[in-house]
């Protein structure tokens, strides 16, 4: 049975790359399924996603042995995927259940090809949820008191769990530099896109009160600069005058849910390679 892989890398852009990559794998007797790539001008980068599916481990094996070498000859920084694996997330959550709610829904129904492996939370308000799916929940109450504490008991739980993917869903507690820096590059957030317009409490009321025609959300890999890192995902919808706050709430929520399933789905599909601190993201 073939086993389907997929490779992503960057490098310094050259002539080549696609020809010795593409010639690799066909030499290994690998099938490429698909193939996208980029060459960004600014950057000088280029960037290459192929899904191809190989005989067995063995010719995996090999090809790993060969890319090495072409790694050092391209500069490349380069993963290889088993895309039949799984990722493993675990969803961080607080008094705002619309973004848990939908991502347990779509890895239940099989729309994400994901675990859940736990939900973390300073607040017991969905522990109910959280066991109608099976899924353990653990209560980690936070305080200026105990904050380190409470990160290192999440960095054990993805250690122990073997996490590929911390989602916060809205999260409502800024993780420390110490915890960002251990999850660098697996730990996605979703946030109102009014930041930094409408900070605080409130941004729906605060928009409201400003009279907003557009509202969005922005998910974006966790950094220890506040809500400043690598835009995976956006979405907008219009709003009107005759809206209220609880509608604007509504419609929010609606966005944030699906513009933060999206991100997940593109980081466990392997569709996303950082870009300095912007992001390539392959559809």
């Amino acid at each position: 049975m073939r086993a389907n892989h997929i490779l992503t890398l960057s490098c310094p852009d050259r002539t080549g790359i696609v020809y010795r990559v593409s010639g690799l794998l066909f030499e290994a007797g690998c099938n490429i399924l698909d193939s996208q790539q980029y060459g960004d001008e600014d950057s000088g980068r280029f960037f290459l996603r192929v899904n191809f599916d190989s005989r067995d481990d063995a010719v995996i094996a090999a090809v790993r042995e060969r890319l090495q070498a072409l790694a050092a000859d391209y500069a490349m920084d380069w993963q290889l995927h088993d895309a039949r694996r799984r990722a493993r997330l675990l969803v961080l959550v607080s008094r705002q259940g619309h973004c848990l709610n939908d991502l347990l829904f779509r890895a239940h129904s099989g729309q994400l090809n994901v675990d859940i492996a736990a939900v973390v939370s300073n607040h017991t308000d969905f522990a109910g949820l959280s066991a109608s799916y099976g899924i353990p929940f653990h209560h980690l109450p936070v305080g200026a008191d105990n904050r380190a504490e409470q990160e290192a008991a999440i960095v054990a739980l993805v250690e122990r769990e073997r996490i590929d993917l911390v989602v916060l869903a809205r999260y409502m507690q800024i993780l420390s530099p110490a915890l960002c820096d251990a999850l660098a590059g697996r730990a996605i957030n979703i946030h109102h896109s009014f930041l930094p317009s409408f900070k605080g409490a409130q941004p729906y009321h605060q928009a409201y009160a400003r009279g907003v025609k557009i509202i969005g959300a922005t998910a974006h890999y966790v950094t220890s600069d506040l809500d400043e890192g690598p835009i995976i995902e956006q979405d907008v919808a219009r709003v009107d005058h005759a809206m209220t706050p609880r509608d604007l709430v509504r419609l929010g929520s609606d966005i944030e849910s699906l513009v933060l399933a999206r991100a997940v789905r593109r980081h466990v599909e392997h569709r996303i390679l950082l870009n300095g601190h912007r992001t390539v993201v392959f559809r």
